[in-house]
């Protein structure tokens, strides 16, 4: 738990950061994760731009953010900074996220089985308000849920059906 909470307020630190650095460079700031993967921690930073993120954007917000993360020392310990595009298949998590996303196909994996016992639905997104989603299913059904209920909530792509169970 102490992890958890450590890597969530590194990453609003980080997020506080990176903003202008990635607003100086054109670019939109998607997500700052601070994760733990096995003995390792991971500082990660998604971002965006109109048209698609180059390997040059990256390489351009990385030498932007290092020196500033160096000086700052947001993050205590070893680490490894990854900076890259959030993909096709990105992760809602923000308000911000689903603001940007509304009309467009998302793709949804519950928590716990939802009340028609499905554990996925794939629609589209219609609203996002007081942490409460609401989709529209292709049969036109409206459904809404807390977002707390689900584990994650992705933008959608017809080619990738079924993706990486191990995400």
């Amino acid at each position: 738990m102490a992890a958890k909470k450590k890597g969530r307020n590194t990453a609003e630190a980080v997020r506080e950061l990176a903003q202008p650095l990635a607003d100086a460079l054109g670019l939109t700031l998607w997500d700052v994760r601070f994760v733990k993967e096995g003995a390792d921690w991971y500082l990660r930073i998604f971002i965006d731009k109109e048209g698609g993120v180059s390997i040059d954007d990256c390489v351009d917000m990385t030498h932007a953010v290092n020196e500033p993360l160096d000086a700052q020392d947001l993050v205590q310990g070893a680490y490894t900074l990854e900076v890259s595009s959030p993909g096709i298949n990105r992760e809602l998590t923000r308000p911000e996220h689903f603001a940007a996303c509304k009309g467009q196909q998302v793709w949804v994996r519950f928590i716990r089985p939802f009340a028609d016992g499905s554990r996925e639905v794939i629609g589209t997104l219609r609203s996002f308000e007081n942490d409460t989603v609401t989709l529209e299913s292709a049969e036109k059904e409206t459904m809404s849920f807390a977002l707390a209920d689900a584990a994650w909530v992705k933008l959608y792509d017809n080619d990738d059906l079924g993706g990486n169970e191990d995400e």
